[in-house]
């Protein structure tokens, strides 16, 4: 309803995951250059971790799209399968052709026919769990077993451990000490900077078709870094909340007193917000990370 208000022809702050609008941050692609290498190198076992709301998600299916027509990827969010409810939607989503309620055994034993056939032929095939970090010890353990799919050089099967930091607690812990030890390569999806904010802004902006891509001033940047500590998700959910209320005030400028009154009505601030506390773009700034 605030499009027309300020000349916008979409809506640039949608929470839902827009592969067409991506800020590419260092950290970003550093994180698609980490998943790359790893599949394309069968480094066998990758694990992506990162606060909820940074975009893990995002990065993992803009990977998808990197990898190429040799690379077969499957992806599971549910962490909350049993172990056959994992090797039968494992074995259905591979296109295994194999009947419901076929036996664990079978199923590894098509499996590893499947990947032999696949490496012989140059093509490589990888599981992603994203969630991870909700992932119970049984499963991660299942997990560690397909990486033993390898020949006397290279992994058969690439997995990519996606989840939120909790995820490092898991793994740390001495019942998954070889499941640790399989790790080749780690990446970390960082929250936004502030000065990364003001541009991911712009970015968004623009992309939504606006002429004028400084709707939301300095001041009002600085209070959404503190209050979204550079959560893409929580800047989304400020930014599109401050157009509203901008627009039902015929505020032309977002400014901090607008995005404070956001933050109130949203119950995103801890505390009072003061001027100490929000950093301008003429001073240091820490980035979130």
């Amino acid at each position: 309803m605030y499009k027309d208000f300020y000349g916008l022809k979409d809506m640039p702050f949608e929470l839902t995951p827009d592969l067409g609008r991506i800020f590419q941050t260092a950290s970003y692609l550093e994180v698609l250059a980490t998943l790359k290498y790893g599949v394309e190198h069968n480094k066998g076992l990758v694990v992506l971790t990162g606060e909820a709301g940074t975009g893990k998600t995002t990065a993992l299916r803009s990977a998808i799209r990197h990898f190429g027509r040799e690379v077969q990827a499957v992806y599971i969010f549910n962490p909350f399968l049993t172990a056959a409810e994992f090797f039968e939607y494992l074995a259905d989503e591979m296109g295994l052709g194999l009947k419901r309620g076929t036996s664990k055994p079978e199923i590894l034993s098509t499996l590893g026919r499947y990947l032999s056939f696949r490496h012989s032929k140059g093509l490589r095939t990888v599981l992603i769990l994203d969630e991870a970090h909700g992932l119970p010890t049984p499963l991660l353990e299942e997990t560690r077993l397909l990486l033993n799919f390898e020949t006397n050089s290279e992994k058969l099967f690439q997995v990519i451990l996606c989840g939120q930091p909790e995820l490092q607690d898991t793994l740390n812990r001495p019942d998954l000490r070889q499941l640790k030890q399989r790790i080749s390569l780690r990446c970390r999806i960082k929250p936004l900077s502030i000065f990364e904010i003001n541009n991911y802004i712009h970015f968004r902006l623009k992309a939504a078709g606006a002429v004028n891509a400084t709707l939301f001033d300095s001041t009002a940047v600085s209070v959404i870094w503190h209050a979204s500590q550079g959560i893409p998700r929580m800047v989304n959910n400020i930014c599109d909340n401050a157009l509203l209320y901008g627009y039902g005030e015929g505020c032309k400028v977002i400014t901090r007193d607008i995005i404070e009154e956001v933050i109130e009505s949203l119950d995103l601030s801890p505390s009072k917000l003061d001027s100490d506390a929000s950093p301008g773009f003429g001073s240091e700034a820490r980035s979130g990370m």
